[in-house]
């Protein structure tokens, strides 16, 4: 009478068991769908997919599904290890998205391109040693707050290592050895107390060691760089230290200068006074008789009567100095350069950032630390001392010398703030001087003009000229870059006597990526933004590679916005100004997208933005091309003829859809720069499923009705 109807039936009893333990384990293993679009991103970006057991492109489950190397915690992923699987590709865009990722080791691959500079933020071990990675490294490490272990060992990265490590007080091993590292180590790295390891071996480091003195490490590897000066005595007792291959001095490190012992000695020192002498300056022994008591009784009256003065001054000079800064407190507030940004959402530290007084050069200020400095100025105000200099510092003569007196016959470009010049070195290296005028200066204290310098130097990406060098020296201000050899995309477009077998759709659609990915990198890694206000096709430099470069990054904080330099960009980049920079003088991170998106119109017309030798209709390219960018019919039409119809239609009309959000008039629905890249590298990645695919060689697929089915189907 008792019994369980399921009891009866065993079979319909283990059905409904399976069917409910498939169930739960099913909501229990869905992923992060954040976690799932990164991990996508990555396996399309990576090119053996054989060795990635489980990972798929679409409709995945990493955490259900058991994809190779990836571990989970509920629905987050927390670790993915793939190392020396023979992994081929890059690591696609949005490594970032990985937000509880803890252990990212991907080393022993043949990972390529440039080391990506948004990784996921709350790692706490990263390993992509023995890869072909290029660059630099990026800013975004310096707010990993939580990474203990980074080792990026034996790839081809390059340039200064950058002062990026002063929140790292975690970290205990830092591996960058076997790389193509030169300048000197940065001051951050004092900042590393818990660091243990340090690996810089087979690099081109130079200067001092003095920056790893008093941390505790027990294992340093610098052999075979080009250090110089004295080894601190604290690495002398490392228990494993290597330091080979380098041009130390010999002998015992020089005494420190007078009055000034060395830190943490003072006190000790004062201590270890021979006790028979007093602390008054004289070399008299002390004694007990009774006419040194009386002396004695003496000195202490005028010392009590002195004493009692001295302090009464001091309060008085005190209380005069709170009187007065509290009067001129509120009238010296440091100004910023950068107007609101419209649209733009923030996080808390952003908005904790945009608050806290800053110098005027707020645009390519790194976040401060609990390290920053500052000093006091003119009535009662503070300004911060000037950062310590990440680039090198040339004299006059030299720059003279290598631009042959600034002959006419070196100039490679002008701007609103002077010319550039093709500099030749004695060494063979060939870099590009940019000879500022004075009067197109903002700042014209050299302080400032070292500090924006150096803030400048801070901008590290593979799509950006670097700043290698500045002058300051006899009234001159000058900075020199590294040379980019293939001239600047407007000369490419618009000047070249053949651009047909140079300038192909997908070198195109390269440039555009490669420009976009600068623009993220400025307006959302840098903290606070780093906003260009000068983005055109003259300032964008191409390699050999026809790979692109934008320069003049950060020069906006030499020019804040003022009557006359909104004229002067009028004038420079007439085209390519929003409509609210040329209405108001307003320019922000928007204002800098429609340039993008000028600059994209220019590689899908070849036409100039503003070219008054057309008819009336057609001379702002804006104008006349975006009412045609969703008509099909129109668009095939508006495509530069020297392309001769050889570009995949879905793409152009993708390419078409970028520009058009990118264009509109009013800024707060013009797309962040991180959205447009993602959506250039979808474009990037159907074009070569489609080349891997097409039995075209060349990449390229005419336009055909046939070919246009295709597309629609894939």
């Amino acid at each position: 009478m008792g019994t369980n109807r399921y009891d009866q039936f065993p079979l319909l009893k283990l059905v409904v068991s399976a069917i409910f333990l498939s169930l739960i384990s099913s909501v229990q293993a869905t992923t992060d769908p954040t976690d799932v679009q990164a991990l996508q991103v990555l396996y399309t970006s990576l090119n053996n997919a054989a060795q990635l057991t489980n990972w798929k492109p679409n409709n995945g489950d990493p955490c259900g599904e058991s994809w190779r190397g990836v571990t989970c915690e509920g629905s987050a992923v927390v670790s993915i290890q793939l190392p020396d699987l023979g992994i081929d590709g890059t690591l696609g865009y949005l490594l970032s998205g990985l937000t509880s990722l803890r252990t990212l080791d991907l080393s022993g691959n043949n990972i390529h391109d440039a080391f990506p500079y948004q990784l996921p933020p709350n790692l706490t071990s990263l390993n992509l040693a023995n890869n072909n990675l290029t660059g630099n490294l990026p800013y975004s490490i310096s707010l990993m707050f939580n990474l203990n272990y980074m080792n990026l060992s034996h790839n081809t990265l390059a340039q200064n290592v950058g002062d990026i490590f002063n929140n790292l007080t975690s970290l205990t091993t830092l591996d960058l050895s076997y790389n193509n590292f030169t300048g000197d180590l940065p001051n951050s790295l004092s900042s590393l107390s818990s660091i243990s390891t340090f690996h810089v071996q087979n690099n081109q480091l130079t200067g001092s060691l003095n920056s790893l003195a008093g941390l505790p490490l027990t294992d340093v590897n610098i052999a075979n760089n080009r250090f110089s000066g004295w080894i601190p005595k604290e690495l002398l007792s490392v228990p494993a230290f290597i330091y080979n291959g380098n041009s130390f001095d010999n002998g015992p490190a020089p005494p420190p200068p007078p009055y000034t012992p060395p830190p943490g000695k003072a006190h000790s020192n004062r201590t270890r006074s021979p006790p028979s002498r007093t602390h008054t300056g004289s070399d008299v022994p002390s004694s007990n008789t009774s006419s040194g008591k009386k002396l004695s009784t003496g000195a202490i009256l005028g010392i009590s009567l002195g004493s009692a003065f001295l302090i009464l001054l001091i309060v008085l000079v005190l209380l005069f100095c709170f009187l007065k800064g509290k009067k001129t407190g509120n009238t010296n507030r440091p100004s910023t350069v950068n107007p609101p940004i419209i649209g733009e959402k923030v996080n808390a530290d952003m908005q904790e950032q945009r608050v806290r007084p800053t110098p005027s050069i707020v645009d390519i200020k790194p976040p401060p630390t609990e390290n920053s400095t500052f000093e006091g100025g003119k009535s009662g105000s503070t300004k911060r001392v000037k950062s310590p200099m990440t680039t090198s510092s040339y004299t006059v003569a030299t720059l003279q010398t290598a631009t042959n007196s600034f002959s006419q016959d070196n100039i490679i470009g002008e701007g609103s703030l002077g010319r550039v010049y093709r500099a030749d070195f004695p060494n063979g290296k060939v870099m590009a001087v940019k000879k500022i005028d004075n009067a197109a200066l903002s700042l014209q204290e050299e302080d400032n003009f070292v500090e924006a310098v150096s803030n400048m130097s801070r901008l590290r990406h593979p799509n950006i000229v670097p700043l290698a060098g500045y002058c300051v020296e006899h009234g001159q201000r000058l900075l020199v870059y590294d040379y980019v050899a293939n001239g600047s995309l407007q000369d490419l477009l618009h000047f070249a006597d053949d651009r047909s077998n140079t300038l192909t759709w997908n070198a195109r659609v390269r440039v555009a990526l490669g420009t976009a990915r600068a623009l993220e990198y400025l307006h959302e890694v840098c903290l606070p933004s780093v906003v260009h206000r000068n983005l055109k096709s003259a300032n964008i430099l191409l390699d050999e590679e026809l790979n692109p470069h934008l320069s003049d990054s950060g020069l906006a904080a030499l020019t804040p916005n003022t009557e006359r330099e909104v004229a002067t960009q009028l004038v420079g980049s007439f085209g390519y100004s929003a409509p609210e920079f040329a209405l108001s003088g307003i320019y922000t991170v928007k204002s800098d997208v429609y340039s993008f998106g000028v600059v994209m119109l220019e590689l899908l017309t070849g036409r100039k933005p503003l070219d008054s030798s057309r008819v009336r209709s057609e001379q702002s390219l804006v104008r006349w091309a975006t009412p045609q960018l969703h008509d099909i019919d129109s668009l095939a039409k508006m495509v530069d003829p020297i392309l001769n119809g050889m570009y995949p239609a879905k793409s152009l009309s993708r390419f078409a859809d970028i520009i058009a959000l990118c264009v509109q008039p009013e800024p707060e629905f013009r797309p962040p720069m991180s959205e447009v890249v993602q959506a250039l590298v979808r474009l990037m990645q159907r074009a070569s499923v489609v080349k891997r695919r097409s039995s075209d060689d060349s990449g390229f697929i005419y336009k055909t009705p046939d070919h246009e089915a295709y597309e629609m189907s894939y």
